[in-house]
C-alpha cells in the first residue's frame, strides 16, 4: 500500500538504507585517517587503525650489554638485565638471535648460542646471558623479540607536521587562495545570473548558450592559453607572474560557467509576482537583486560555495601552474605531494597531513550542508 506521499514503505526504507550505506562508506576512511594520525609511529607500522584500541604485537631489535657488564656466578660468566632498560615495559612473546628468525624461541625458554653460551629471555623483558668462557668485545649480543605494546596515542605527529614540516605555512597559503577564489566568482555570478534570468537585452540567449558550452570545456585544454594570456597582460602592465592575483583570477574563470548556470536556474524559478510587485512599488533592478533575490538565493549560494571551496582547496594543477612552489606560496596539496615523495615511509606524517588537509572542507560542508540539496534541487523543476 502506497503512503500519502506516493512512495511505498519499502521504497522509503530502501532509500534510507542506501543513504546509510554511503555515509558509512565515506565515514570509515576519514575515521581511519584521524585515528592513524594520533597513533604512535611504531604502532602504525605494526597494525591497522582498527586495532588501535587493542594491544599491538610488533617485532623489534635490541642489543644486550657489552662484555664489561659481565659477572661471575656459579663458575659461569653472566650478563643479565632488562631489554627495555629504564623505558616502558612490554610483554615479550618470543625472541631470537637472527634477523631471519626473530621469533625462533618462546619467551622463558633457553636458547643455545655459539661457543656453548645460552640466552634466556622472559616475558617481562628480563634476560640472562651465560657462558663458561668470558665474554669479549665492546658490542653486546644482538637480539630480536616480538612484544605486545598497549595502545598509545599522541599529538606529537601534529606538532611535527605543523611546526617542522612546513604544513602550517602551506595551510595558511591554501586559505589565502581558497577564500577569495570562492567569494569572487559568487559575487560576479550572482549579478550575471539575475541579469540572464530576469532582464531582457539583445544577445541574452546567445550568452546563455555560450555559458552552457563552457561547462564542457576541459580545464587542461584552457590552462596553458590562459597562462600565456595572463603572463602577457602581466608583462604589459608590469605585474609579476606567480602571484595570488593570478590564481584568484584563474579559479574565478574556471568556476564562473557553473556558478552562473546554477544560480540562474535557481533565480529564474523565484516567484514572478514578487518581482512584479517590487517593480510596481518603484524598486530598481539593483534594489530587487539586493533586497529580494540575494536573501532568497542563499541556499544556492551556499551550494555553490561548497562546490567551489572544495574544488579550489583540493586543487593541485592550477596552483602549481599559477602560483609555484616557493615556501611562502606553496599550497597544502602541493606540500602534501612533496611529503609523499620524500617521506613516503613515514605514515604518521602522511596521515596527519592528510587529516589536516580534509578538516577544513569537512567544517565547511557540515556548516552549510542543510542548504546543499535544497539549493541544488530548487531550480530543477521550474526555470525561466
Amino acid at each position: 500500500m502506497a503512503a500519502s506521499t506516493g512512495k511505498s514503505f519499502a521504497g522509503r526504507f530502501g532509500a534510507h538504507i542506501a543513504v546509510l550505506v554511503f555515509v558509512v562508506i565515506w565515514t570509515i576512511p576519514t575515521l581511519g585517517i584521524l585515528v592513524s594520525s594520533l597513533r604512535d609511529k611504531d604502532q602504525i607500522v605494526a597494525s591497522g587503525w582498527w586495532n588501535s584500541f587493542a594491544s599491538s604485537s610488533q617485532s623489534e631489535a635490541g642489543r644486550l650489554p657489552a662484555a664489561s657488564a659481565q659477572t661471575q656466578k656459579d663458575g659461569k660468566y653472566v650478563i643479565e638485565g632488562n631489554i627495555f632498560g629504564d623505558g616502558p615495559k612490554r610483554d615479550i612473546s618470543a625472541f631470537g638471535v637472527k634477523s631471519s628468525a626473530p621469533t625462533q624461541y618462546k619467551a622463558g625458554t633457553v636458547a643455545e648460542l655459539n661457543d656453548g653460551a645460552t640466552l634466556q629471555m622472559n616475558a617481562d623483558g628480563t634476560f640472562v646471558l651465560s657462558s663458561a668462557k668470558a665474554f669479549e668485545g665492546d658490542r653486546g649480543q644482538r637480539v630480536y623479540y616480538a612484544s605486545s605494546a598497549p595502545p598509545k596515542f599522541t599529538t606529537d605527529n601534529y606538532d611535527a607536521v605543523l611546526f617542522s614540516e612546513g604544513i602550517g605555512r602551506s595551510f595558511m597559503n591554501s586559505l589565502t587562495v581558497t577564500i577569495p577564489a570562492t567569494i569572487i566568482p559568487i559575487l560576479i555570478a550572482a549579478f550575471a545570473a539575475y541579469a540572464l534570468a530576469w532582464m531582457r537585452f539583445p544577445g541574452r540567449a546567445l550568452l546563455i548558450a555560450v555559458i552552457i558550452g563552457l561547462l564542457v570545456v576541459p580545464l587542461q585544454m584552457s590552462l596553458i592559453p590562459l597562462l600565456k594570456l595572463y603572463n602577457g597582460v602581466g608583462t604589459f602592465f608590469g605585474v609579476p607572474s606567480k602571484t595570488y592575483l593570478g590564481i584568484w583570477l584563474a579559479h574565478t574563470g574556471f568556476g564562473l560557467p557553473f556558478a552562473i548556470y546554477l544560480l540562474r536556474s535557481y533565480i529564474a524559478g523565484l516567484p514572478r509576482e514578487i518581482m512584479e510587485s517590487a517593480r510596481i512599488d518603484g524598486a530598481s533592478d539593483f534594489e530587487i537583486f539586493v533586497k529580494i533575490v540575494l536573501p532568497l538565493s542563499f541556499p544556492v549560494l551556499a551550494s555553490f560555495a561548497i562546490f567551489q571551496f572544495l574544488w579550489v582547496w583540493n586543487d593541485l594543477l592550477v596552483a602549481m601552474v599559477f602560483l609555484g612552489t616557493a615556501p611562502d606560496q606553496i599550497v597544502l596539496t602541493a606540500k602534501l605531494n612533496a611529503l609523499l615523495g620524500s617521506r613516503g615511509g613515514n605514515w604518521e606524517i602522511l596521515t596527519t597531513s592528510a587529516f589536516i588537509t580534509i578538516i577544513v572542507p569537512l567544517i565547511v560542508f557540515f556548516s552549510l550542508q542543510r542548504y546543499f540539496v535544497r539549493g541544488l534541487l530548487a531550480g530543477s523543476v521550474k526555470g525561466g
